[in-house]
């Protein structure tokens, strides 16, 4: 029994330290009803739809088939791995970023084992990881923090693609540019299995919910009308789905609300992060994000400040950087360590580099446009 708890405290070790941070806050912010006003319902709702209706798509089959159409035939590996890059770079902005890990980096190791190349996957992989957290600054369902920062902060579509655009632009070339060090030569990738094509039935029922997630994360529908819509259909027609939503990603935001709220009515800890925010908000994110991962840094922060275009652009860019940073990037690590002849040296080496050059570039990138 021991032995169990142990292993799901470690699984979900964020979770856990929210759960830390939040009850020991208390000791300094009794429980009362005000806790239940930290907390944003409106974004709960969003995040549960999204998840939902993407592991939905998932299950479909939908992005394993359009993978194996674009990679099937004779390439060249230089084009096939610039392709492996690019499916989790335009793929997070709609179905976040740890999804589009979970489902390109082991379809990319199974594709270079295929054509005898393993020994490039280190390299791969990290430029995937990289392009599927750029990627995902994009658009405001691509990732948690956007998701929750789009609606804290009541950023327009329009405010949040000029915002973010030409930061995700420097990065496609950015994860694009390291390509150019693997070998040109031509390559044959012949799959096991001809890929099967999407279920129809699903990918209706998850085409259509995703339409109207979208529609409310553009605030074009009421979410908690979008929420019960999803919740009807999925108990009257995938229950199954409901068991693959990460509940935990939810309680952890609801633990780390009720952190930040409670910090917030601590006069000394106010003051204090109010001092570091004033300074640089972009910055002091970026580097919160180093430390606590940049979800939890955006939420934390939130309460802090009204900056939210540096919050934004602090924990996005921030999820660059240590394994920590973003989590979607110990979902990359922990699937390229479970694979056949996994080579973990070489592995974290491209990940030192290739995030800390990304980190540096787009930092001065955002200093030198004043947004810093």
């Amino acid at each position: 029994m021991a032995a169990k708890v142990w292993g799901w405290m470690k699984k979900e070790a964020v979770l856990c330290i929210a759960f830390v941070c939040a009850a020991v806050s208390a000791f300094w912010v009794p429980p009362t009803a005000a806790w239940l006003g930290y907390i944003d319902w409106n974004v709960l709702m969003q995040m549960f739809c999204l998840m939902a209706v993407v592991a939905g798509l998932q299950a479909s089959g939908l992005f394993d088939w359009m993978g194996r159409r674009l990679l099937a035939g004779r390439k060249s590996f230089r084009l096939l791995c610039g392709v492996l890059v690019l499916l989790p770079f335009f793929s997070s902005m709609l179905i976040t970023n740890d999804v589009a890990l979970l489902t390109f980096v082991p379809f990319a190791v199974l594709l270079l084992g295929l054509c005898g190349r393993t020994e490039q996957a280190p390299l791969v992989v990290v430029l995937q990881t990289a392009a599927a957290n750029l990627g995902s600054m994009a658009l405001p369902m691509g990732n948690p923090q956007n998701l929750y920062l789009y609606s804290r902060y009541g950023f327009s579509f329009g405010e949040f693609l000029a915002l973010v655009g030409p930061f995700a632009a420097v990065s496609l070339v950015g994860v694009l540019l390291p390509c150019l060090l693997l070998p040109n030569q031509s390559v044959q990738v012949r799959m096991d299995s001809p890929a099967p094509a999407p279920a129809a039935r699903s990918l209706a029922l998850f085409g259509t919910l995703f339409v109207l997630c979208l529609l409310s994360v553009l605030h074009v529908l009421p979410v908690p009308v979008v929420f019960v819509v999803t919740l009807a259909a999925l108990l009257l027609l995938s229950r199954s789905t409901l068991r693959t939503v990460d509940y935990s990603l939810l309680a952890t935001f609801v633990c780390f609300f009720i952190f930040s709220g409670n910090l917030g009515a601590i006069p000394a800890v106010r003051g204090l992060l109010e001092a570091m925010l004033a300074r640089s908000t972009l910055f002091t994110a970026a580097a919160a994000s180093q430390l606590i991962s940049n979800v939890p840094a955006a939420v934390l922060l939130s309460g802090f400040t009204n900056d939210g275009a540096g919050l934004l652009l602090g924990t996005d860019l921030g999820g660059l950087g240590t394994p920590v940073a973003s989590l979607a990037s110990l979902i990359s690590l922990k699937l390229y360590a479970r694979s056949p002849n996994a080579r973990m040296g070489r592995f974290l080496g491209w990940f030192a580099a290739v995030n800390l050059a990304g980190l540096v570039v787009l930092l001065a990138m955002a200093w030198a446009m004043g947004l810093a």
